[in-house]
């Protein structure tokens, strides 16, 4: 693969594209949020709806996402399609080799335990319905960091090498609406209760056929057939970042001098 189509590809672009939509949003609900506080008015919704047209845009997007996460495409990476048997190439071996159940445990409780923390605070009226949108929306921009950049799920958690063989890829809509959880509305719960079809989809084709989740027993998640090369793509932004420092403290050093 050449350094072009490697840094080029369409796993890319979509992903940027997705990283600069969702920063957007956020950006637009936290400006509405604040236009709200200053008018006094309430946010997200009210009694009849506020913003109607930002926010029936935002629940169209997610819920097209959503279902089309369920269906084989090939705008959607191997690590969240794994559990198709179209993307299915048996190595030979028969023992799968797995993420620890550990590491899922923990990180599952200590992401209920963070959201718990802003429902009490939000069912104690320290903060209102718009915080836990906005957390909403910041879950979902720091989704896409994970996948392009860093994710530190993977490396205090589930221990994995690569995004391909991620035992939680998705997971990311239920974790991106565990804060609507608090807010009933048909709004918040429809995508809340379509990110968990989406959740229990996966765990049911994980304990079915777990051959499909692991680089042993699924040769389309080894790295010579990954054609994302998203493990590339981030050690080549620390490079970036790595020469970018080392630039910054020369010119820093010439000009104590």
């Amino acid at each position: 693969m050449s350094k072009k189509s490697e840094y080029l590809s369409h796993f890319y672009i979509y992903h940027y594209l997705k990283l600069a939509f969702r920063a957007v949003l956020f950006i637009m609900a936290l400006i509405l949020y604040i236009v709200s506080k200053v008018e006094g008015t309430s946010l997200p919704f009210g009694e009849a709806g506020s913003h109607p047209v930002f926010w029936a845009f935002w629940w169209i997007c997610l819920v097209v996402g959503m279902v089309l996460r369920l269906f084989p495409s090939k705008l959607e990476t191997i690590g969240c399609q794994k559990q198709l048997k179209r993307n299915y190439v048996p190595t030979g071996e028969e023992e799968p080799s797995l993420t620890s159940w550990k590491g899922t445990f923990w990180l599952t409780v200590c992401w209920i335990g963070l959201n718990l923390v802003f429902g009490i605070l939000y069912l104690s009226d320290v903060i209102d319905a718009g915080i836990l949108f906005l957390l909403s929306f910041a879950y979902a921009v720091c989704d896409i960091i994970c996948i392009l950049f860093f994710c530190p799920l993977r490396d205090l958690f589930l221990k994995n090498k690569c995004c391909a063989d991620c035992r939680i890829y998705n997971w990311d809509y239920a974790m991106i609406f565990t804060p609507f959880i608090f807010i009933p509305h048909y709004y918040t719960w429809s995508l809340l209760g379509l990110s968990l079809v989406l959740l229990i989809v996966w765990e049911v084709m994980y304990k079915l056929y777990p051959e499909r989740f692991a680089k042993n027993t699924n040769a389309s998640l080894a790295c010579q057939n990954c054609k994302e090369q998203p493990c590339r793509h981030k050690k080549r932004i620390q490079r970036i970042l790595k020469s970018g420092k080392e630039k910054l403290s020369k010119l820093t050093w010439w000009r104590q001098k």
